[in-house]
Formats: C-alpha cells, sequence, structure tokens
C-alpha cells in the first residue's frame, strides 16, 4: 500500500525552493510514498461552471489564476527526493504535443531513477484548450486515446512510427526510454464511463476522485458498484478482472465531520482520523492499494507540515 498526499501547484510555497524542499522532503521522512502535481498550463478569466468535482460547477481557482507548470514542478520535486513515487493528477492529456510530453516524461522518469507515474484525464475547462491552441475541445476523448497510444510507441519500439488521426511521425530514434518498463504506469483519472473504458482499454491503473457528484464513490458500495463495472469492461477488453491497480484520490480534507452524501451518511474519507483509518480498510478489501490525501495548505508550510505530521501518526501509523 502507497499513501501520499497533493503538492500545491500555486501560493506562497511554491515560490519558495526552501519551502518546497521542506515539504517533501519532510514527508518522504514521514513515510508518504507518492507526492502529486495538478495540471493548468493557463486559468481563463471567465470559465463556465462545469468543473466535474463541486456541486455547483464553481472551479476552485484564486483569483490570481496562479498555476506552474506541471512537469515543470515534477523535475524539480524529482530533485528533492529519492523514495517518493512522482504522480501527475491528472496531466490533461490534449494540453501538449504527444511526442515533446513523452520525452519530458521518459527525461524524468530517467534523473528520477524509474519513479512517475503518469495520471492521465481528458480534461474539462474548454476555454483553456482554446487558450493554448490545443486540439478541438469537443475531441478530447479520441485526442486523449490515441495521444496515450503515442506515449507508448514512443517509449516501448525501437523504431517508433505513428500513423494517427492527430500524430504522424516515423524514421525517429527516442532515446533515452524511461527507466521503468514497458514504461511508467498509465493511471487514468476520472469516474464517468468514458473514463473507465478508457482505463480498460489503455490504461494500467485507475484512479477515481470520490467526490463527482455525477459519478460519486463517496461510500464503499457505490465504489463497489463503480468497480464492478470497471472489471466488466475489462472483461470486455480482454482483459483480467484484475489487470489495473486500483486507488482512490480524497481531494477534500480528512478531518471534516460535516460531509455528507446525498443520501445523508458519512462521505468516504471524512471525520477524523478513526474514520479514515475504517475507509482505508474497506477500501483495501476491494483491493485499493493507493491513497491519496489533500494536507498541504499552500498559503501556511508550517500548518502543512503539522497536517502531515498529524495523518502519519494517527493514520499512517495504524494502516
Amino acid at each position: 500500500m502507497q499513501i501520499g498526499f497533493g503538492l500545491p501547484a500555486r501560493g506562497p510555497i511554491t515560490k519558495q525552493p526552501d519551502a518546497m524542499a521542506k515539504l517533501v522532503q519532510r514527508g518522504e521522512d514521514l513515510g508518504f510514498r507518492c507526492l502529486s502535481i495538478p495540471d493548468h498550463i493557463v486559468i481563463p478569466r471567465d470559465i463556465e461552471p462545469v468543473y466535474p468535482y463541486s456541486g455547483t460547477g464553481e472551479p476552485p481557482f484564486p483569483a490570481d489564476g496562479e498555476c506552474l507548470e506541471q512537469l515543470t514542478l515534477m523535475s524539480y520535486v524529482a530533485a528533492l527526493t529519492t523514495k517518493a513515487r512522482l504522480l501527475t493528477s491528472v496531466l490533461v492529456v490534449p494540453h501538449r504535443n504527444p511526442v515533446h510530453t513523452a520525452k519530458t516524461i521518459a527525461t524524468i522518469d530517467v534523473l528520477s531513477g524509474g519513479r512517475m507515474t503518469i495520471g492521465v484525464g481528458a480534461g474539462w475547462m474548454q476555454e483553456e484548450f482554446e487558450a493554448i491552441g490545443a486540439e478541438p475541445f469537443k475531441e478530447r476523448g479520441a485526442v486523449t486515446d490515441e495521444y496515450i497510444q503515442v506515449f507508448k510507441e514512443l517509449w516501448t519500439n525501437d523504431d517508433p512510427t505513428f500513423d494517427g488521426k492527430y500524430v504522424k511521425f516515423g524514421h525517429v530514434k527516442f532515446e533515452p526510454k524511461p527507466v521503468q518498463r514497458p514504461h511508467p504506469p498509465i493511471w487514468v483519472g476520472g469516474e464517468s464511463p468514458a473514463a473507465q473504458r478508457r482505463a480498460a482499454k489503455l490504461g494500467d491503473g485507475w484512479f477515481p476522485i470520490g467526490a463527482n457528484p455525477r459519478f460519486p464513490l463517496n461510500t464503499l458500495p457505490r465504489y463497489q458498484t463503480a468497480l464492478d463495472k470497471l472489471k466488466g469492461r475489462l472483461e470486455e477488453a480482454g482483459r483480467a478482472p484484475n489487470a489495473l491497480h486500483l486507488g482512490f484520490w480524497a481531494n477534500w480534507s480528512y478531518l471534516e465531520s460535516d460531509k455528507r452524501t446525498d443520501e445523508g451518511g458519512r462521505h468516504l474519507m471524512s471525520g477524523g482520523a478513526e474514520a479514515a483509518i475504517e475507509d482505508i480498510t474497506g477500501l483495501r478489501e476491494l483491493g485499493i492499494d493507493s491513497f491519496m490525501f489533500t494536507l498541504v495548505n499552500p498559503e501556511d508550510l508550517s500548518a502543512s507540515l503539522d497536517n502531515m505530521q498529524r495523518f502519519a501518526e494517527t493514520v499512517m501509523a495504524k494502516v
């Protein structure tokens, strides 16, 4: 089992190299074995309220629109650490040229000693797609699938070639390959049927968030139901029902005592340390082996270190 926490891509901590070093190195010392980084390139001033993880659709962006670039920040974190896995959570696949992205990921994997895990998603913000000149937003699912196949071709083939709708290349050398074989694990994020189909077809793992109002995974029975559907999709794809690594991303505070489901019950990974222990135990029985938590306050290094210490002592030490 690996337990980790999300790093900020904005706020005072990210603009103080010493603060970021203290954060990630203390995390490793406490036994956290996964560090995740979110992905945005620009924050448009006007955004349709379609953010999938809030009841109102309003995205949780600060007014200043700060966001460090994900893979650049990850390369910095790789240099500060020696044990923790480095997770893109998630890489919005259509945002970047896939050949360039594959090279960047391979480079980080080599220099980190093979510690990259690639969480992937298709994206949700049309305005950002348009601002950066990505492929059409309405085609993002097809683009994501093709780009993932491009990654795999470049990472695994000594003479890579590709002839797709969005990408075409041949007669190139792509070296060095990533350290991990056959390639860094690809965890597909998302809770929708489309995300599950992508995971079943192209993924090495499924990494949903439990707080999507349209596809809630906020109780053990709901997660079990979603997992049963995923296993059915794996069978349709000709894969074993246990082919995917399973993770769970609790992108809210586990200390929230008033986080409830729409049926009035306690929301998974809320209610304090004992409740989190109970939920981790229950999810592990379903096969989940990676858990990510929200422990960092991007505005306050001291509070973040205290949160990490408390979680390590009251939860991690008991599971």
